[in-house]
């Protein structure tokens, strides 16, 4: 049995950078060579971390490449990972899996058919802090989750990012671009949702782009900039989740849930690491400690403050389902990534509605990743 996947990368953008320095801390994975339109970046990316830059095409026909990460825009999602399949290669996407319920499933019955597998990020939710929480949730500290409440928002991408336009554009907005880390996050600790229901509103129709060579230029705003959603768990939890670009500061805690005994403040979805505590039904507030668990350990500097980023684990994660030969679902799974993008269509569809809309696709909670199991993980 081979003991590490070929691993590609399409699309050598600002986020390859974080597969590039990660991908190398775990078992299983080797990168082997990139690939982006853009022949500049694929050559820059290749040299800083001695790999081979090819173009799309070669890297889709190179025989020691067995998987390929496609982090291109999400509008291109869908036809990359369909074409990586029908070259015979696994493929692990940046989230979202596709823009629609139709595209995604039609991977998935691609992948089928060629007896590949398909993963998806994001993988945030194997963290420390979201692990500690779920052994919480596991253990009954809280009772039966019943409720909770989630808050993404800020004022955008377009104040630091250098090419913020398709954050903007349809297939853009913060419901698809942070919505994922939320719902992979709720999956993870609730279960699949049942219905939604949602309001929505887009105040701001130019953005002013604040960085780079295109500093001052403006862009025109053309999707929902802040959604107001309603989820309605299988289980039957309700939970809020609020996610905008047009809010220049706020004061709410990413995640809470609430049980029948007690809170769980829970750290940003974003992140791997970050501040978990227990409030049940005495009063009394316990803080739980990530460090107990290796993926909420810092291991890099994000502008000075020592952070846990372990990006790549749900990548290895997969690539150890596919040496191993196990049939069954890894974390980060296409099953998993088509329930997120059912939610948060759904989501965008009753915003325009005005309706509730049902959840067709459900999926299983992933199974836990016990500090043990993610040490195994880890080179």
């Amino acid at each position: 049995m081979a003991d590490k996947l070929g691993i590609g990368i399409i699309g050598c953008g600002t986020i390859s950078k974080t597969y590039f320095d990660l991908a190398p801390k775990f078992n299983g994975l080797e990168i082997r060579a990139c690939a982006d339109l853009n022949r500049h970046a694929a050559e820059e990316r290749a040299s800083e971390y001695g790999v081979r830059a090819l173009t799309v095409h070669d890297l889709l026909l190179a025989d020691d490449v067995d998987l390929i990460v496609n982090l291109t825009v999400p509008d291109a999602h869908y036809l990359v990972s369909h074409e990586i399949l029908a070259h015979g290669k696994h493929v692990y996407s940046e989230k979202p899996l596709a823009l629609s319920i139709r595209d995604g499933q039609a991977l998935a019955d691609f992948a089928r058919k060629k007896h590949l597998r398909v993963g998806c990020a994001p993988d945030t939710f194997l963290g420390g802090a979201h692990q500690i929480a779920r052994k919480a949730v596991d253990e009954g500290l809280i009772g039966e989750i019943v409720g909770g409440t989630c808050h993404v928002m800020s004022h955008g991408m377009e104040h630091w990012h250098p090419n913020p336009d398709f954050f903007f554009k349809p297939g853009g907005g913060p419901v698809l671009d942070l919505g994922p880390y939320y719902i992979a996050a709720l999956l993870n600790l609730i279960g699949s949702v049942k219905r939604v229901c949602a309001m929505s509103a887009m105040p701001f129709k130019t953005r002013t782009i604040g960085s780079g060579t295109r500093i001052g230029e403006k862009i025109d705003v053309t999707t929902l900039t802040t959604i107001h959603a309603i989820l309605e768990f299988v289980s039957g939890a309700k939970v809020t989740l609020t996610a905008s670009w047009d809010v220049w500061a706020h004061r709410h805690q990413p995640m809470e849930l609430y049980g029948t005994r007690g809170t769980l403040f829970l750290a940003d979805p974003n992140y791997f690491g970050g501040d978990v505590s227990l409030v049940t039904e005495d009063g009394a507030t316990k803080a739980l400690d990530d460090a107990m668990h290796p993926f909420g350990l810092a291991n890099v500097d994000d502008n000075g403050l020592p952070r846990a980023n372990y990006r790549a684990a749900g990548l290895a994660d997969m690539a150890q389902s596919i040496l191993s030969g196990d049939d069954t679902e890894f974390r980060c799974s296409l099953e998993r990534a088509l329930h997120a993008v059912d939610v948060m269509v759904s989501i965008l569809k009753s915003a325009e509605t005005g309706t509730f809309v049902e959840i067709e696709h459900q999926a299983s909670r992933p199974q836990a990743l016990a500090a043990a199991e993610a040490v195994k993980l880890l080179v």
